[in-house]
């Protein structure tokens, strides 16, 4: 439901500037992008699969017209299909644990680095 999507997303921005950790699944050590989503969906009660592949297998797909907060959004950053994931927050952003300045932040999807990636909306059932 969209109040859970938006409880979803209110959740993830508690963690901005956690720090990037590979593997990581706990806002105490760290985040990767994966950890953060899982981490996210298991405060409230919900089991994801734990890598982005996998994530990405699971779930309903979203035509981007449709986005709701708390969907979880794909990009290809190495060009060998889905590599990173964020949570929509609705509208234009979404939050991620981005390893290029290593925390937990906000970012825009109609940004020309971010919109050239997309790869994929995926909701959780």
């Amino acid at each position: 439901s969209p109040e859970a999507g938006y409880s979803l997303a209110g959740t993830a921005l508690l963690y901005q500037g956690v720090p990037y950790r590979n593997g990581g699944t706990d806002p105490s050590s760290g985040f990767d992008c994966s950890g953060l989503v899982w981490y996210v969906y298991a405060q409230h009660g919900r089991q994801v699969p734990r890598t982005v592949a996998e994530m990405f297998q699971a779930g309903v797909d979203v035509d981007p017209a449709n986005l709701q907060a708390g969907d979880l959004v794909f990009f290809d950053i190495s060009g060998r299909g889905p590599s990173h994931v964020g949570i929509a927050l609705g509208g234009d952003r979404f939050v991620h644990a981005p390893n290029s300045r290593g925390e937990v932040r906000v970012e825009r999807l109609e940004a020309s680095y971010w919109a050239s990636r997309l790869v994929g909306i995926r909701r959780m059932d």
